[in-house]
């Protein structure tokens, strides 16, 4: 029996548990050894004065903060005999609380009376820690559902909601009006109000197939989104099975693939990205046994060595751990990791190295490995574990971060920039290679009792001194960034000036550890910028000297600068023009160009602007006084090195004498013109009338001759008769003369060839632009499009166009009014008709006005509209003329579509 009994008590302390006994009270009488042992204390341990043991026992080992709900929980089992089953933190003897999970139940007499309790108590330290970093992860994961950029959904077997992530739900808020009125809207519902209505039929189809046979499904549908706008979207839809194999739930998630082979590349660059993160976690795992022989590498520590079994190893008369290292360790490395690992296999210490291993390939990369033993109830090594994380890219890393430090250095040392560094109070630290060469002094060279201001005295020009002393003390104090221009002493004694510029370093809690500065040498750049000023200045001075009005506009034509000449001339600043709700180069024009000229100026204005091209026009320009005077506006762009418009540079000349000396000109040389067509009408009648004379008057004496011999007794009708042959013989030499004069002046057709009228017209308007600009005359031209070509002579259409033109000028002279001469061009049956209309005071004498040498003028000719009617007429042509309604003349002209000649 006493052997029975020391085989239930070895039994009872050899179970991996907590084993105790409570009397019916709760007070404790037996605790196995392994709780004694995690204690540290026994039954006999928990007596105190004034003291239950179970009261002891709680204050000595549960954790302060689970003793209260153990000690109900405890009270209300003994009080109702219940089941006693919950989880607190137990102290172990070294003073670490460990959770356990204890249950006891009572054991009961024949009577079913309670006899005792018997307890058993499991460590779930390791369970509990893991369940907390599971639910750690459960929320990372649910944030992770979250952030991503997909909108995810769950829902039941039959296709009830059950989950949308945080972007499904932001979006329907978005879309949906009084979406949280909406409680747990089902999928039919949504698929309503987001779905286009084109695709929602098809995709709630696919869905109801989805539900119903549990197959896997993807849809592409229009998805509105904010603002009413749609989206294409991929669902893609599977569904969640159990053990059975039952659709336990449906899960989706929706993509935006509207840039589709976009989102497409970029999800398969993630799959992989995934797939890479998820298969390659960098750490290789070996178990060894307690003499340290490799027994386990995990696949990825296979795939690293290129190895498809551990066997592979193993060489006659050597151990696999040493054929292990001597083979996949470099060599360099090989010797100094077996010494190490051997000393912890001998010693039961840990061991930790950085050593280099050889990859399937061939290459040696540097690992981290660690090794740690595993060791049973008495202490013995069970085993070792051991793991290796690859660190060569680190390695890399570093050995390139030493090679950035070098680069660095050299750099600071090399750039042409002077680098010095002073502690928080301004001491001198550091000063590099670059400024001790400039100022010919290394750091100790400088009075350290003496501190900065010694420095400053030393290298700093005198006049400088305490501005510089006084900027850096203010930023020592207040932490503000440094930056002045000062003159700075270089080695060969001459003082440049320099411009300094310092910052703080600060540490994690904000306090300046360092003041790093940097100076730079820009006294050619100060010397430059004064030339440059004093350039400037004279460019300047010339500029307002100049006798020429100067403008400087922006690229989109709105005036910057003014010269004095041209505010003068307009009699007000250009700040003026600010504020009147107009742009300036609106303004400008409105208020001083003449209203005869604004439509042109403003249309050659708009077309540089928008073209490039450079611009000239004269026009009248509204001096300060209220008169108008003639200038000549030049415009030309300044582009930088990208052709780039940056401005436009503008002159404008007082050319008013000079139009009125032109003008002058013109009709001193019409006045010439004129006296020359009298003078030569005046020779040619006399020529004329030599030649016609004396045909006649040989004809007037043969008359008389022939009279005398017809009236003779008797008649001499033979001399008579020899008379009359005279008078036709001389009459026809009269006819002949008559002939050759027409002959000389007859047109020919040979000249003419198939031309566009319209071409014609424009060249007419370009000949009396300038006069038309000068005698304040508008000419609007209207030239029906598509119109047939005309057989004509150029030339003379030409001269009949300009002649009916300046007639339609000449009538407007004493109109005070707009002067509009308007040219009309059109298609009337066969022929093209053109009609020439003015404003002017009408046709006095409209049956007289085509005859030659009739004129209506104080100093015409009277020919010009009897050679225009010749012309048109040789045309095939007709030119008359009728009156406008209310005031002026329109003459009109046609030409027939084939030309016909005049007998």
């Amino acid at each position: 029996s006493r052997d029975r009994e020391r085989e239930l008590s070895q039994l009872v302390d050899m179970v991996p548990s907590h084993v105790w006994r409570l009397a019916p009270d709760g007070e404790p009488i037996f605790f196995n050894k392994r709780m004694v042992d995690f204690l540290g204390l026994d039954v006999a341990d928990t007596i105190k004065p004034g003291m239950s043991r179970m009261t002891a026992m709680i204050e000595a080992g549960v954790h302060p903060d689970d003793r209260v709900a153990f000690s109900d929980t405890l009270r209300h089992c003994l009080a109702t005999g219940e089941v006693l089953a919950m989880r607190y933190r137990l102290r172990r003897q070294d003073g670490v609380y460990r959770w356990m999970s204890s249950r006891a139940e009572p054991m009961r007499d024949q009577d079913g009376r309670l006899v005792q309790w018997y307890g058993l108590c499991h460590d779930i330290d390791d369970q509990m820690h893991a369940e907390e970093a599971l639910r750690r992860s459960e929320r990372q994961l649910q944030e992770t559902i979250d952030a991503v950029p997909v909108r995810i959904w769950s829902a039941k077997p039959t296709g009830g909601p059950v989950y949308f992530n945080k972007r499904y739900q932001d979006h329907f808020r978005s879309v949906i009006a009084d979406f949280e009125a909406l409680g747990e809207p089902r999928i039919e519902q949504l698929l309503q109000e987001l779905i286009h209505p084109e695709d929602a039929p098809e995709v709630q189809n696919t869905l109801r197939n989805c539900f119903e046979t549990g197959g896997i499904s993807t849809m592409r549908f229009r998805w509105r989104e904010q603002h009413g706008a749609y989206r294409w979207a991929e669902c893609r839809v599977e569904p969640r099975r159990n053990e059975d194999g039952e659709v336990a739930e449906w899960y989706g998630v929706s993509l935006d693939i509207d840039d589709e082979v976009r989102a497409q590349e970029a999800l398969r660059d993630r799959e992989r990205e995934l797939s890479q993160l998820v298969n390659m976690v960098p750490v290789h795992i070996r178990r060894l046994t307690p003499k340290g022989e490799p027994t386990f590498f995990n696949k990825r520590l296979l795939d690293f060595f290129g190895l498809n079994d551990l066997a592979q190893l193993d060489k006659p008369d050597m151990s696999r751990l040493a054929a292990a290292i001597t083979t996949l360790v470099h060599p360099e490395d090989a010797a100094r990791l077996l010494e190490t690992v051997r000393h912890s296999f001998a010693t039961g210490e840990p061991y930790s190295m950085k050593y280099r291993m050889r990859h399937a390939d061939g290459a040696y990369r540097w690992v981290d490995g660690r090794g740690e033993p595993v060791r049973d109830q008495s202490g013995a090594i069970m085993q070792w574990y051991a793991i290796s994380i690859d660190i060569d890219d680190e390695m890399r890393a570093q050995e390139a971060l030493r090679d950035r430090e070098r680069q660095l250095q050299q750099l600071i040392d090399t750039v042409p920039v002077q680098i010095w560094c002073v502690t928080p109070g301004g001491d001198p630290a550091y000063i590099n290679k670059t400024m001790m060469d400039y100022i010919g002094l290394k750091l100790d060279d400088f009075d350290a009792d003496g501190g900065l201001p010694s420095a400053i005295q030393t290298i700093v020009h005198p006049e400088d001194r305490a501005p510089l002393l006084q900027a850096l003390t203010h930023s020592f104090s207040t932490g503000e960034p440094f930056e002045l221009k000062f003159r700075n002493r270089r080695w060969d004694g001459s003082y440049r000036w320099t411009e300094g510029h310092a910052e703080p370093l600060r540490d994690e809690s904000g306090r300046i550890i360092r003041w790093f500065g940097a100076n730079v040498d820009i006294d050619d750049f100060v010397t430059s910028q004064e030339a440059l000023q004093e350039r400037e200045r004279f460019l300047w001075q010339l500029v307002e000297t100049l006798p020429a009005m100067i403008d400087c506009a922006a690229p989109d034509g709105e005036p910057v600068y003014r010269s004095q000449q041209l505010r003068e001339f307009l009699g007000y600043e250009l700040e003026r023009l600010d504020g009147t709700g107009k742009s300036r180069l609106a303004g400008t024009l409105d208020a001083g160009v003449h209203p005869d000229d604004l439509a042109g100026v403003k249309g050659g204005y708009a077309h540089s602007l928008s073209t490039g091209e450079p611009y000239a026009r004269r026009h009248r320009l509204r001096r300060f006084d209220g008169e108008y005077r003639w200038v000549e506006t030049r415009a030309a762009p300044m582009r930088n090195t990208e052709g780039t418009i940056v401005q436009w540079n503008v002159i404008c000349l007082d050319v008013e004498n000079e139009v009125r000396a032109e003008e002058e000109l013109r009709l001193a040389q019409e006045s010439l013109a004129r006296a020359s067509q009298a003078a030569s009408l005046a020779e040619l009648s006399a020529s004329i009338a030599h030649e016609v004379n004396q045909p006649l008057a040989a004809v007037v004496a043969n008359s008389h001759a022939c009279q005398r011999w017809l009236m003779a007794e008797p008649p001499n009708l033979e001399r008579a008769q020899k008379t009359v042959e005279r008078i036709i013989r001389d009459a026809n030499a009269a006819a002949d003369v008559v002939s050759r004069i027409r002959a000389l002046f007859k047109q020919s057709g040979e000249a003419r060839s198939s031309t566009a009228l319209s071409g014609v017209i424009a060249e007419a308007r370009n000949l009396m632009a300038e006069e038309a600009a000068r005698r304040r005359v508008r000419m609007d031209i209207d030239v029906e499009s598509d119109l047939p070509l005309v057989a004509l002579d150029r030339v003379h259409i030409q001269q009949v166009l300009v002649n009916l033109i300046r007639n339609g000028m000449d009538a407007m002279d004493a109109v005070t009014g707009d002067r509009v001469l308007e040219v009309r061009v059109r298609r009337i049956g066969d022929v093209v008709q053109t009609e020439i209309s003015d404003r002017g005071a009408g046709i006095e004498f409209p049956d007289n006005i085509f005859e030659p040498f009739f004129t209506t003028k104080g100093n015409g000719m009277g020919m010009g509209l009897a050679i225009c009617r010749s012309i048109v007429e040789s045309h095939g042509g007709r030119l008359w003329a009728q009156k406008n309604e209310p005031q002026g003349a329109t003459f009109v002209f046609t030409l027939p579509i084939e030309a016909k000649a005049a007998p």
